[in-house]
């Protein structure tokens, strides 16, 4: 396998991706994490941090940033798969407003850790521009902040665009207005997660690729090399959780897909905007997200792809040639500068985590020791800082402000059994796609129309 072939981000490393030592055989730890993505790399950083006597041992079946660490859209936002309507509904109003604002905090967090180890991941505080380009989309942005409104948070965490300011920040075809927020910065994922696994081997971690977990119990984790004794077993497996022994059913596999583009010339981007190198996407049901590389490309990606029977994980289910296709046509209606063949030069795809619930979540088990997070629907790459930070608070027993935020040791249900989880997921998949398509086929004018208008200057 070349892990260069993965994904954009992982083929334009200045680093061989040089598999690390497998786990010779069986030893001992104070602490076993299963999976070298940013949960469990966050969870190391921040254990060996606060106590550089912990024994820490991390387990990858591929190498550091193999999964979604490495494949991702590159946002590290304060975006949660639960809206604060939801979590008050759970929790209380006073835990969903903690939530949202330790989300806030994790992004400057994450920023800071950039800083202190000299980590060059192209990271760049743009915020995030989310446009409206209906009628019913524009009544989600409308009620997006009337959300934020209602639960404190002002114009300064979101913000409502009118058409022209949304246009200001993204030149897109057809913007009536939308939101921006400055909780997101732009990253190269992949830089980061592989500058974050030789941070935490200064701070004394040992891992260990090309060395696949067979099981975790309370206790150990078992590999066919042989077996970590620790006290404390961390599963930080995110969408390859089903491929576990007893958790086909605890997340699904979710696939998102990506495409980049060429480095664009100095004229496109004078039409496409960006110039903060704001990530961006749209109010519509089925999501995209995009952003400005630091090599003057567009990286774009969105859902779409089918949930495959029995939560199955293969790397030939990362590319869907219909998928690919349907980014590309988005990426021209969204920005026709592009032309009709919108250039691109990279394709690639991988598995998100997403339980029943829809809900995230942290937890620790003191009794068996076994510690797991995860459940991110996409939106991990803060939400991971801020599990390992709170992971690390709850295996060292310290009770903070972190461990006591409603997504600690919440326990989602387990998705239905197949065929049903198959037939569900994908009618869900449908539904949306079929909402999003009659919006713009009964809301928005033909592209003939608005050309008319535009020459008539109406």
């Amino acid at each position: 396998m070349r892990y260069e072939d993965l994904s954009y981000w992982l083929s334009t490393l200045d680093e061989p991706l040089t598999p690390r030592p497998a786990l010779p055989g069986d030893t001992d730890a104070d602490v076993v994490i299963v999976g070298a993505g940013y949960t469990g790399l966050w969870t190391a950083y921040h254990l060996a941090r606060a106590d550089p006597t912990l024994r820490v041992v991390v387990l990858e079946r591929e190498i550091a940033g193999y999964g979604a660490s490495g494949r991702n859209g590159g946002w590290c936002s304060a975006l949660f798969p639960t809206s604060l309507t939801g979590l008050a509904r759970r929790h209380g109003r006073d835990a969903a407003v903690a939530m949202q604002r330790a989300l806030h905090d994790t992004v400057r967090a994450v920023g800071r850790v950039v800083a202190a180890e000299g980590i060059d991941c192209d990271w760049a505080d743009g915020g995030t521009v989310t446009l409206a380009r209906t009628g019913p989309q524009l009544a989600r942005a409308r009620a997006a902040v009337d959300e934020a409104r209602a639960f404190g948070f002002g114009a300064e965490h979101l913000a409502l665009l009118d058409a022209d300011e949304a246009a200001a920040r993204c030149g897109a075809e057809g913007v009536r207005g939308g939101t921006y927020t400055p909780h997101c910065a732009t990253v190269h994922p992949a830089k980061l997660v592989r500058a974050l696994a030789r941070a935490v081997e200064r701070l004394g971690v040992r891992i260990h690729e090309q060395t696949t977990v067979t099981a975790i119990r309370a206790g150990a984790a078992r590999t066919p090399a042989g077996t970590v004794r620790a006290s404390v077993v961390v599963r930080a497996t995110e969408g390859y959780t089903p491929m576990l022994p007893g958790l086909r059913r605890a997340v699904a596999p979710v696939y998102s897909l990506m495409v980049a583009t060429e480095p664009l010339p100095a004229q496109a981007w004078e039409r496409i905007g960006l110039a903060d190198r704001e990530t961006f996407s749209d109010h519509r049901h089925v999501i995209i997200y995009g952003q400005r590389t630091a090599d003057g490309r567009l990286a774009f990606g969105g859902r779409g792809a089918p949930y495959h029977f029995g939560s199955r994980v293969s790397p030939g289910q990362d590319r869907e040639p219909r998928v690919f296709a349907a980014l590309r046509r988005t990426l021209g209606e969204l920005f026709p500068v592009l032309g009709p063949d919108v250039p691109v030069t990279h394709a690639w795809g991988g598995p998100l985590g997403v339980a029943r619930d829809w809900a995230a979540s942290v937890g620790f088990d003191r009794a068996s020791g076994l510690a797991w997070a995860g459940g991110y629907v996409g939106d991990g790459v803060g939400a991971s800082n801020l599990a390992g930070r709170t992971l690390a608070d709850l295996i060292r027993g310290q009770r903070s402000e972190l461990t006591s935020l409603p997504w600690v040791n919440h326990r989602s249900p387990g998705w239905e059994p197949e065929p049903l989880r198959w037939l569900a997921m994908n009618a869900a998949l449908r539904v949306m796609t079929s909402a999003d398509a009659k919006e713009n086929r009964t809301d928005r004018p033909s592209r003939r129309a608005r050309t008319l208008s535009r020459l008539l200057g109406q």
